[in-house]
């Protein structure tokens, strides 16, 4: 097993998908995730989910976490997900947050969203879950 100063960094991709064009959020989750030692591949905004998995794959990563604010986050979370099953690449957690409505959340889970952050939400406690999470499923 690894120790901590030789495990690998965790890699993840940090996306905005859709036609939604505000994207302080994911700059600051990226610039967060990157101060707290994992690897950030921040794909801009107006990402298709063929795009960011098409990355995602390419990159080799352990997690993807989408930024939605439109109002498209059940369609773009789908579509992500059920890409990545066609690509055989389940084994990247996806992970996301934004305007998206409570009443949403729970079929977002059951769709296979690992964990959702609203607004509000400290940096600290994405990162040490994103941290936490790769951890347990033994990417770092």
């Amino acid at each position: 097993m690894p120790t901590e100063t030789s495990a690998v960094p965790i890699r993840v991709v940090v996306a905005k998908p859709g036609l939604d064009g505000h994207d302080r959020g994911a700059k600051v989750i990226a610039r967060a995730l990157r101060d707290a030692g994992v690897e950030v591949i921040y794909t801009g905004l107006h990402q298709t989910p063929r795009q960011i998995v098409d990355t995602a794959v390419q990159e080799d990563v352990d997690a993807i976490g989408l930024s939605v604010l439109s109002g498209a986050h059940m369609t773009l979370f789908a579509d992500v997900l059920r890409l990545l099953r066609e690509e055989g690449a389940e084994d990247i957690t996806v992970f996301g947050g934004g305007i998206i409505p409570e009443a949403d959340i729970d079929a977002l889970h059951r769709m296979g969203v690992a964990a959702l952050f609203t607004p509000g939400t400290p940096t600290h406690v994405v990162t040490e879950w994103v941290r936490d999470s790769m951890r347990v499923v033994g990417r770092a």
